[in-house]
């Protein structure tokens, strides 16, 4: 689907040899003035500079613009890494004539390197001299890390008469397992909608797609997630009622598309695997369950090798510390193929059955826990030689 303008906002991309040459790595994106913004940011611990510069220029004021940078995580960089987040801001807003709290900075790359400051800054006037309102795709392209390709999505819809667009761009292959946002996306509207309306939005449309993703288990120190609203379209977006409910709908379409994609260009993977668990006494231990089975290298490895060995999905859900499960309750399905019920193996249940559901390209892991009504939804892929290849190799 092709990437759709949001009025008001416009986006420029250069290569500015952040860390190799002649590639697309520094993204400017410029938000009208009036636009309000929602945000979600990573928990780790060790989060990186631009995440903590970031969330204080939120604070303080309405975002301008947004300096981008991949390459370089500006992350386990001390008071130094501040230090720099601050001066890209800053230098960005001198060239335009805005407040530094007005922009807001985010990085992706390599933890522990010093950010080189002089390049990012050097490639500002050719970001700027790029801005454009179809500048989505190259953006796309510009925030890419281990991708193997761009990751954007767009809806549209009508509120109270008037047009509105809901476009994202986002990047990730690994270290995803998100936890309060993805590894970098940037979501824009034209729909007019108050900044508690629009955290509200966002931080439910992230609950059910970037936060229920994983390739590998690992939170990055850069999981950054943004939604603008100019406002330029006219359509005011309520708290409540079927307007709400529509515009909410269209962010988490764009959301789930994202992280989707995210999953789908994993590190590695050649299967994309939906994980839904079922019959569980509230969501979070249906996610518990759920995550169990997604993080085992052992059921990783058998959906890489199609092998249908699901002793191994039957021990993650076993391990995963739920409280009096009753086994004689689970059932297990791959696809349309049941294969463990009463918590045995199920008698109709053949192995010819169940290599050709490991065949496909895509997968659903389904649990009945037998002990609730509560259900969870993540998705997830298979464990491949490439995720190693990839990983061994990613700073040389």
């Amino acid at each position: 689907m092709e990437s759709l303008k949001v009025a008001g906002i416009r986006l420029g991309t250069t290569c500015a040899g952040i860390k190799y040459p002649n590639r697309r790595d520094l993204v400017v994106i410029e938000a009208a003035a009036g636009t309000r913004a929602a945000a979600v940011f990573t928990r780790n611990a060790f989060c990186a500079a631009p995440v903590i510069v970031a969330r204080t220029h939120l604070a303080a004021a309405s975002p301008r613009y947004l300096v981008i940078n991949t390459g370089n995580a500006n992350a386990g960089t001390g008071r130094h890494g501040l230090v720099d987040a601050e001066a890209s801001c800053r230098s960005l807003a001198e060239r335009v004539g805005c407040r530094t709290e007005e922009v807001l900075p985010f990085s992706t790359g390599v933890i522990g390197e010093p950010l080189p400051l002089f390049r990012l800054v050097a490639g500002l006037p050719a970001a700027l001299a790029a801005l454009r309102a179809d500048g989505w795709t190259e953006a796309a392209h510009g925030i890419m890390t281990t991708d193997t390709r761009p990751k954007w999505a767009s809806r549209r819809l009508h509120l109270a008469d008037r047009e509105v667009t809901v476009t994202g761009i986002a990047k990730g292959a690994g270290m995803i397992r998100p936890d309060m946002a993805t590894l970098l996306a940037f979501i824009a509207t034209d729909a007019a909608v108050d900044e508690p309306v629009l955290q509200s939005v966002l931080t439910e449309a992230v609950a059910d797609s970037f936060n229920a993703i994983t390739v590998d288990g690992d939170t990055s120190t850069n999981d950054s997630c943004l939604l603008l609203a100019t406002g330029q379209s006219g359509a005011n977006v309520p708290a409540q009622g079927e307007d709400y409910a529509r515009f909410a709908g269209a962010v988490r379409e764009v959301c789930s598309d994202l992280a989707q994609a995210i999953i789908r260009d994993g590190e590695g993977a050649t299967k994309f695997i939906t994980v839904q668990i079922e019959g569980g006494r509230d969501a979070a231990e249906c996610r518990q369950v759920a995550y169990t089975i997604a993080h085992s290298p052992l059921v990783k490895t058998a959906f890489f090798a199609s092998d249908p060995n699901w002793g191994r999905i039957l021990a993650a859900v076993g391990r995963a510390g739920l409280a009096d499960l009753e086994i004689d309750r689970v059932a297990l399905h791959l696809d349309e193929v049941c294969i463990v019920q009463n918590g045995g193996r199920a008698l109709d249940y053949t192995e010819e059955q169940g290599q050709q559901v490991m065949a496909r390209p895509e997968i659903t892991i389904r649990v009945e826990l037998g002990r609730g009504a509560a259900a969870a939804r993540i998705w997830t892929t298979d464990l491949s030689f490439d995720y190693v290849r990839i990983n061994a190799e990613y700073r040389t």
